[in-house]
């Protein structure tokens, strides 16, 4: 079966879509409110807004303290750990019941 699109169905699907529009409404009073929540929830989120007229300095790690710990970690994701054998794991080790004492 072949769908063949005549002038008549075209008119016809035309004005179809011209008759629904108009059964469209507008939405004013979405449109004014659009954003206040996520404003609103922003604005919750904030713990002290006042932050930036505070000039004392943060309480915390120093900088170089920092840059070790972020290189330390950014290498961390470049070589992983070697595989850790399953059968050795525990041979040989003293275990914490049999201390000796």
């Amino acid at each position: 079966m072949k769908f063949k699109l005549t002038p008549f169905r075209t008119v016809v699907c035309i004005g179809a879509c011209f008759a629904l529009n108009g059964c469209l409404s507008s939405t004013p009073h979405w449109d004014q409110t659009f954003g206040d929540s996520i404003h609103q929830v922003t604005a919750m989120q904030v713990l002290n807004p006042q932050a930036g007229q505070n000039d004392d300095p943060v309480n915390g790690i120093d900088g170089s303290a920092a840059n070790s710990l972020m290189a330390n970690y950014d290498k961390s994701f470049t070589a992983p750990p070697p595989p850790m054998n399953m059968f050795t794991i525990g041979v040989g080790a003293p275990s914490g019941s049999s201390s000796g004492n």
